[in-house]
């Protein structure tokens, strides 16, 4: 009886899911570096203004498993000019079981992202200094921040087409 419950996990009631999260992979899908400026915008003062644009998305896999693709795209431009462009799509296959509903989507959309942004961070470093740009070392994301904000959006937008559904109010 102890070793059943040891393998079904202490505590779970019979007949409960256990919850599993495991990371299977991670690995770089994608990764794109431009500086369509140089030479010429080594011999400009390097004071550049930097645009981060983040994306995720997933696909769902077989056997519980969910890619999830973190996209970080940084455009540095020094006056008008595009001193360096780098896209990197970090990925990572991650195994979520027993998770349904808005757990998982909170699952999908925080944890793993800050799980890849690491990753993504460092790659993003070493291509700019491989550039001979100075390094970039980006700032930690708040994820949850950015999932709330999404969820709030859908929901304006939600309600905006509803609204715009029913037509006018009568007065």
């Amino acid at each position: 009886m102890a070793d059943e419950q040891q393998n079904n996990g202490a505590g779970a009631a019979a007949g409960e899911p256990q919850q599993q999260l495991i990371l299977q992979r991670v690995y770089l899908k994608d990764v794109s570096f431009e500086s369509p400026g140089s030479p010429d915008v080594f011999r400009k003062a390097y004071q550049p203004q930097i645009n981060v644009d983040l994306r995720t998305r997933s696909n769902t896999l077989e056997d519980d498993n969910h890619e999830i693709i973190l996209t970080v795209t940084i455009t540095a431009k020094i006056e008008e000019e595009t001193a360096f462009l780098v896209e990197v799509q970090q990925a990572g296959i991650f195994m979520v079981r027993g998770v349904e509903g808005e757990d998982l989507r909170r699952i999908l959309a925080i944890y793993c992202p800050n799980v890849l942004f690491p990753y993504a961070r460092e790659t993003i470093d070493t291509i700019v200094t491989k550039g001979t740009f100075p390094a970039l070392m980006l700032a930690q994301v708040n994820f949850e921040a950015l999932y709330a904000q999404a969820v709030q959006q859908a929901q304006q937008n939600a309600a905006q087409e509803t609204a715009a559904a029913e037509g006018p109010a009568e007065v």
